[in-house]
């Protein structure tokens, strides 16, 4: 995670919006009042075709904010459904911890509930980082169980069919960690996105200083709505900590199924 990314997961998305819509109003102020000064410096020059070039500065962000939106909405929709896929993996290795010796099937399946608690919580960065840590410490007990287990019985296919659902586990965390901290929009599109979003909003304003027409309503609606949709797609690209969240429910269903005196209890 670079410093960009730090910086915008440590605000609010009000916050963000707030800058967002400040900073655009502002860059659309002082072009509109640069457009008047060089207009009447310059009065016999003709306006030429900055409206031209604003309309097609306007299309270029358009296309540009609807490839971002796709990208970080892809990349929303599969943490959903990594959440899915890894409740039932989880669901698998618990019913299949049942083919295991009683001793060492009532341990894998006492390690296996305090994992999917561990699973269904969230919070801020340091919350998760010892979330994982401890789910990293529960995947090497499970392990360890079923590996002396496997060289005990190395024959066993109900032993085998235990051990590769565990192992799809373990590899479904290694995957939701990869898409919710790593796989992330690139910062480089972002602040691009962000800088070419104030340079249109200045040649806005500066086409509007040059005819000397502006429509405080139109800029405060373009502005708001620009915002709203940059604000949306950082939204969708946090892993945590925004409005739009993945939803845990797979997991606190599967929490609820396979330790219900757990789940009403708290």
């Amino acid at each position: 995670m670079n410093r960009f990314q730090q910086l915008t997961d440590s605000l609010t998305i009000i916050a963000i919006f707030i800058v967002i819509t400040l900073i655009a109003l502002l860059v659309f102020e002082l072009g509109y009042r640069y457009g008047r000064w060089w207009q009447e410096r310059t009065p016999e020059e003709k306006e030429g075709p900055t409206g031209m070039i604003v309309g097609s500065l306007l299309s270029l962000m358009a296309f540009l904010l609807a490839i971002t939106m796709g990208m970080a909405s892809d990349r929303f929709h599969k943490r959903h459904a990594l959440v899915l896929e890894e409740a039932n993996s989880i669901g698998t290795t618990y019913l299949r911890a049942g083919y295991l010796p009683e001793k060492e099937a009532l341990l894998s399946r006492k390690f296996i509930e305090e994992y999917v608690l561990l699973r269904t919580g969230s919070g801020d960065t340091d919350e998760v980082s010892s979330r994982i840590a401890q789910s990293v410490v529960l995947h090497e007990e499970l392990w360890r169980t079923a590996e002396q287990l496997a060289k005990n019985n190395p024959h066993s296919p109900v032993l085998a069919l235990y051990i590769e659902s565990l192992n799809d586990t373990i590899d479904l965390h290694e995957t939701r960690i990869a898409a919710g901290i790593y796989s992330r929009v690139p910062a480089t599109i972002v602040i691009l996105l962000l800088l070419g979003s104030m340079l249109t909003m200045g040649m806005v304003g500066y086409n509007a200083g040059l005819t000397r027409r502006r429509s405080p309503v139109t800029a405060i609606v373009l502005i708001g709505v620009l915002a709203a949709v940059i604000t949306l797609i950082i939204d969708l690209d946090r892993p945590q900590g925004g409005f739009l969240k993945v939803s845990q429910q797979p997991l606190i269903d599967l929490q609820q199924q396979i330790s219900p005196s757990t789940s009403s209890s708290q």
